[in-house]
């Protein structure tokens, strides 16, 4: 073989795309409900935008960036998340002029250049959702609940929403110094990266997967909020509450992006190795005017695909049949075989799943191909019956057969589906 897929990427091949499908559609539809509208901004970004938007000290932009030149000497970075780039076309296509709320989402691959594991791939699909113009905690509950109830429709078992406040950045500055007072005594225990992130953003520490039993007895977060803040996050709690969301509260929840404000949150699901967020977002209300808009607070969500659909398979969630095949059409005949072409082709315009033999082959290898594709009929048309104008219908699960006029026939086969 000269060419294979490279590191952390994958190939989605027939007989499992049909899950992506099915959760991609389900995404869309749920979204629709919740009144969001579909965005699609570029697979790559300025730098710079990543930069200011995703912060500089976050592992994404000092380690997992995939990011080049451009011939126009331009630096260019594939998108890494999906943020940042929505509220670039927020503000450069002025959406902010709107009266209501901007509620968008999207779906598509990001890129970093990451360990690879279970669940966490170099190329990776996200659902993400973003809602602008509103600080009211009622639009972060509905984020969460929109999440919540994606994981749930596609029927994921066992999903939690864990929720934190991360206040203002002036409450963060004086966490901050609480936080290094209590760690400083313990840096040289620390792993590298913890000892590199106390020297620039503290909070990450609490964020590191190695030294959780380090932290044993750390300030909370919450303890250093203002009456803003707590007050913004009592009544989010009030509003999932009215949803019947279920939801921890975990002080130590960070994320891993500088550009959150209050509210953040996290989806967990056991069942995908040593992972086990699947998702999360929270508020982040400075971020559109770092980016250059005017200042309009904001609100989402990222939730990983590829997790979503290892999940499914590990918890053996049963599908509906993603790839049905309503019919399969067998010519016996010269004028039976010329007639096929145009009978299959009024199948499919009225919305029927139909397909027939293209390689010559006798009827009973048509019948096993019929039986691989699973179909529910098999529609046998034979020079004696086409000069009558019907067609043998074959009912594939009872063996029943009968003939129907052949300008009836998608009828009879809408009457059982």
């Amino acid at each position: 073989m000269g060419f294979q897929k490279p590191p952390g990427t994958q190939d989605f091949l027939p007989g499992a795309v049909e899950k992506w499908q099915f959760v991609e559609s389900k995404a869309r539809d749920i979204c629709r409900r919740f009144n969001f509208r579909e965005i699609r901004t570029p697979m790559f970004e300025s730098t710079d935008l990543y930069r200011r938007g995703v912060g500089e000290t976050t592992d994404i932009v000092e380690k997992e960036m995939y990011t080049f030149t451009d011939r126009g000497n331009r630096s260019l970075t594939l998108r890494p998340e999906g943020t940042a780039g929505a509220v670039r076309a927020f503000v450069e296509n002025k959406l902010y002029g709107e009266p209501d709320l901007t509620k968008l989402y999207y779906i598509g691959p990001m890129f970093r250049y990451e360990r690879q594991q279970a669940g966490r791939y170099r190329q990776f699909h996200q659902f993400g959702v973003e809602a602008f113009g509103a600080v009211d905690a009622a639009l972060d509950a509905e984020v969460i609940a929109l999440g919540y109830t994606f994981y749930t429709e596609v029927g994921l078992k066992g999903v939690r929403v864990e929720i934190n406040s991360v206040g203002t950045p002036e409450v963060r500055a004086v966490y901050r110094d609480r936080l290094l007072a209590f760690l400083e005594p313990k840096r040289e225990m620390l792993c590298k990266d913890c000892q590199s992130r106390m020297d620039r953003n503290p909070l990450r520490v609490l964020d590191c997967k190695v030294d959780q039993h380090h932290f044993e007895g750390a300030p909370s977060i919450l303890e250093s909020l203002d009456e803003e803040c707590r007050t913004h996050f009592e009544a989010l709690q009030v509003h999932l509450t009215s949803m019947n969301i279920p939801y921890t509260i975990n002080p130590r929840l960070v994320r891993g992006l500088d550009y959150y404000t209050h509210t953040a949150f996290e989806y967990k699901s056991e069942g995908i190795g040593a992972i086990d967020t699947i998702g999360g977002g929270g508020r982040y209300n400075g971020l559109v005017a770092d980016i250059g808009g005017p200042d309009q607070p904001g609100v989402g969500l990222g939730l990983g695909l590829e997790r979503t659909v290892m999940l499914l398979e590990s918890q053996e969630v049963q599908l509906d049949d993603l790839h049905r095949v309503d019919v399969y059409l067998v010519a016996l005949g010269e004028a039976a075989e010329r007639e096929l072409t145009a009978v299959l082709y009024q199948l499919r315009l009225k919305g029927i799943a139909a397909e027939r033999d293209y390689q010559s082959r006798k009827m009973k290898a048509q019948m096993k191909s019929a039986d691989r594709l699973q179909v529910r009929y098999t529609a046998i048309l034979g020079d004696d019956e086409l000069a009558r104008g019907e067609i043998a219908l074959k009912d594939m699960k009872s063996g029943e057969q009968r003939f129907v006029l052949l300008d009836k026939l998608a009828e009879a086969i809408n009457q059982e589906r």
